[in-house]
């Protein structure tokens, strides 16, 4: 996007199932003498390969650079159910969708600007229009938009965040976890392989999982949503075919995620691979009965 609107890009190319290497970033910053480079930005949660990058550590190397570049968060699959701290680790924009984490259907684009952000706005030269700051800015204030809102929407929204708060952040954040282990011991109990590699850099918004030689992934989606009523997603891009990805993000428990599973394991022996019914669901639900706690609100039942 950055390099259509006509900006000069440098990016951080890395191998498919890795997060950003914040040494190669401190390096390209401390070389930046003249401070030329206006921002960096980052994913923090990249739903195609399930990684999620560390941007705590993106901002200590910014600093350890000594560069006073903004650091701009794409935060679409993260913000609701990972960490993330916008003030402490002092993020300059951050961006998120109602689609994700937060529950709801696509059509709300939720964005986070500092102050420092908001500075830097004034002297910006690319052209904008419908997501101008200035024109929210100005409404705003008053409980208004500058354009029609989807009321409806906006009442999800009020409710989701509302749920997430009853919840404790820290909690949704701990059950993201659990849920994400439950369904990388699945994998296990498959005798398969995640495409992230590294435990540091292991989603727990999402699993994305590897597929024997031989075996077309698309098959596994294909049968899981014509006989089993379950969307998972495709490969995409250079991993099309070779992977799948079983989502586990938003208003979800245990026994959605069994459900998920179950489907997953049918479609993929559907599809031809020699899975034994239960090796991995099995493993999911020895995991989440171990760990399984009373719900907070029902302790006298």
């Amino acid at each position: 996007m950055m390099q259509r609107m006509g900006l000069d890009v440098t990016v951080i190319d890395r191998p498919w199932g890795e997060g950003a290497d914040e040494s190669i970033l401190q390096d390209i910053l401390s070389k930046d003498k003249d401070k030329k480079i206006k921002a960096v930005a980052v994913v923090h949660n990249e739903t195609t390969t399930g990684v999620t990058s560390d941007v705590k550590g993106v901002r200590a190397a910014m600093d350890a650079a000594n560069h006073p570049a903004l650091l701009l968060v794409d935060g679409v699959s993260s913000i609701g159910a990972l960490e993330f701290k916008f003030d402490d680790w002092r993020v300059d924009v951050a961006v998120t969708g109602s689609q994700k984490a937060l529950s709801l259907p696509t059509g709300l684009a939720l964005v986070c600007a500092s102050d420092k952000a908001l500075d830097h706005m004034k002297t910006a030269k690319l052209p904008r229009c419908y997501y101008d700051f200035m024109d929210q800015l100005k409404t705003n204030p008053a409980g208004s938009t500058p354009y029609t809102p989807s009321l409806s929407m906006l009442y999800g929204l009020k409710e989701s965040i509302s749920m997430l708060k009853q919840e404790g952040m820290d909690n949704v954040v701990a059950r993201h976890h659990r849920l994400a282990e439950g369904t990388r011991k699945a994998v296990e109990g498959w005798g398969l392989e995640l495409l992230c590699a590294h435990p540091r850099w292991r989603s727990d918004s999402l699993t994305v999982i590897k597929v024997p030689q031989g075996i077309d992934s698309n098959k596994i989606v294909k049968h899981a949503y014509s006989r089993y009523n379950l969307s998972i997603g495709i490969g995409l891009s250079q991993v099309n075919g070779k992977v799948y990805r079983i989502g586990h993000l938003g208003n979800m428990d245990e026994l959605m995620m069994c459900s998920a599973i179950s489907g997953a394991e049918m479609a993929m022996i559907d599809a031809g691979m020699k899975i034994q019914p239960g090796s991995g669901i099995g493993k999911a639900i020895e995991y989440w009965q171990q760990t399984a706690k009373v719900i907070p609100t029902r302790e006298a039942v």
